[in-house]
């Protein structure tokens, strides 16, 4: 019964913005960190962003400074709100949560695509 549901994808054009949600439902959200990664075709799967229980967060370089993590422990969702956006940004995004460092488990979300593009 484990959920992660992104939503909030779509097609935007360079220098906007976006803001990327990921519902859960099944596990305890406020124990698991919580991830975005994206895959862009033909590349692997990279980690854009995390975000500890704790509320540390960590990014990748290449978004430093333009994307966001954050999480809301009442409403179990987590969020990357995605500014200056870039053709480089295309990928498709998805949600991460792992509980393992406490016994739990490591989902995924199915993903959401991500366009910029003029």
């Amino acid at each position: 019964q484990v959920q992660l549901v992104e939503s909030g994808g779509g097609l935007v054009q360079p220098g906007g913005s976006l803001r990327l949600s990921c519902a859960v439902s099944g596990y305890m959200f406020s124990i698991y960190a919580m991830g975005w990664y994206r895959q862009a075709p033909g590349k692997q799967r990279e980690l854009v962003a995390t975000i500890e229980t704790g509320s540390t967060t960590n990014y990748a370089d290449s978004v430093k400074g333009r994307f966001f993590i954050s999480r809301d422990n009442v409403k179990n969702t987590a969020y990357l709100q995605m500014n200056s956006l870039k053709s480089e940004d295309t990928a498709v995004y998805y949600c991460n949560g792992d509980g393992r460092r406490r016994g739990g488990g490591n989902y995924w979300g199915q993903g959401t695509q991500v366009t910029v593009s003029s």
